[in-house]
């Protein structure tokens, strides 16, 4: 597609500042949590991984000792992707003999889902030991709702297990890096089975390009190191090459300004705060202000040159959308974009899948 073929120069801008960052996220602390994870995979019975990304390769590379029985994938977030592109994913990992699922650790019924196959697997692993123990090291990149995952299979774990005891709480943050320390978390009783929660591990070296600018639109990256400006004209070039805008049905007709105009005095007069850009109305105005920009744009979005101005012409607009006060340019510029990366990343902007399957296995996985 022409628009996506433009939306790679984006790409390679930010895939540019991502090399010239020479692996600054991974510091000591994440150095030391690698090799943390890798002397205890030979003492677990299971790996849980989240996400199966190329990111992480090197780390299942060091480790040929593991065995794919005892590896198992999830695919967290899904209430934030694409669900075919899931469904593919979940297929494709599977061919390649992975055991693989798909995740919503907001879903209670998936995270039941993930206990029973977590406990299957264990159950097969320690097949005619009885009172056994089972350990699972959860291990992923940074900020892809490890700790959210395990603090539900501990929550739901314990309410069914025969002694209660106190809960315990992973630290959960939109940041990269929060979690510090390897934790255990109890999860299920007869066969008693422990998740230790690991510290998110990002190599500094990553097997292609590609892979940066898409990290760092999730925030496993964190944006501090960055221009926020850039990622964000990354994140609309993706968004004007995709058709999820025109699903967007919470939308005034196009031209239709008085009801638009309505609906925002409505707004003001229930006591909103505009300076809370998660409100549904000004995710409205978000979304109003996309749709219009790219509907009326008379340019080519197969061109560089049209699709940047495009993308520009978004970002002034989207100041009015998120009522930012008059300020310098630069700082207007910043906010704007750290708000609407937090919406795109809280799925508020439509379900994304950034990675698709390899075009190679798209017949077999589908």
């Amino acid at each position: 597609m022409a628009t996506a073929a433009a939306a790679e120069a984006f790409s390679r801008r930010l895939s540019a500042a991502v090399r010239g960052l020479s692996g600054a996220w991974y510091g000591q602390h994440m150095a030391a949590a690698e090799r943390a994870i890798r002397a205890r995979i030979p003492l677990v019975d299971l790996v849980l991984e989240v996400p199966a990304t190329s990111a992480f390769e090197p780390l299942r590379r060091r480790s040929p000792e593991e065995a794919d029985m005892r590896r198992l994938v999830a695919l967290n977030k899904t209430d934030l992707a694409d669900p075919t592109e899931t469904e593919k994913w979940v297929a494709f990992m599977k061919q390649r003999g992975c055991s693989c699922i798909a995740v919503n650790s907001h879903s209670r019924e998936s995270i039941k889902e993930l206990l029973n196959v977590v406990l299957g697997r264990i159950r097969e692993i320690k097949v005619g030991v009885s009172d056994c123990t089972g350990t699972v090291l959860l291990v992923g990149i940074p900020n892809v709702g490890k700790s959210a995952i395990v603090n539900a299979m501990h929550q739901i774990g314990r309410i069914g297990a025969a002694e209660k005891g106190k809960l315990k709480h992973a630290i959960v943050s939109s940041h990269p890096g929060e979690t510090r320390d390897i934790s255990g978390y109890k999860v299920a009783s007869h066969p008693n089975i422990y998740v230790l929660d690991t510290p998110g591990v990002l190599s500094p070296i990553f097997a292609n390009d590609d892979s940066g600018p898409r990290l760092v639109l999730t925030g496993a990256i964190k944006d501090s190191l960055l221009e926020e400006y850039e990622i964000a004209q990354f994140l609309l070039s993706i968004l004007n090459s995709r058709k999820e805008y025109r699903e967007w049905d919470d939308l005034n007709i196009l031209g239709n300004k008085s009801c638009f105009a309505e609906s925002t005095r409505i707004h003001h007069s229930r006591r909103q705060y505009s300076s809370d850009h998660t409100q549904d109305f000004i995710v409205r105005a978000v979304r109003q202000a996309l749709f219009e920009t790219i509907a009326t744009f008379q340019g080519d979005l197969g061109n560089e040159d049209d699709l940047r101005r495009l993308i520009e012409i978004q970002l002034t607009s989207l100041r009015n959308a998120f009522r930012l006060s008059a300020e310098s340019s630069d700082v207007m510029s910043k906010r704007v974009a750290i708000k609407l990366l937090n919406l795109y990343r809280t799925g508020r902007l439509g379900h994304y899948t950034l990675d698709h399957v390899p075009e190679v296995r798209q017949e077999v996985a589908a």
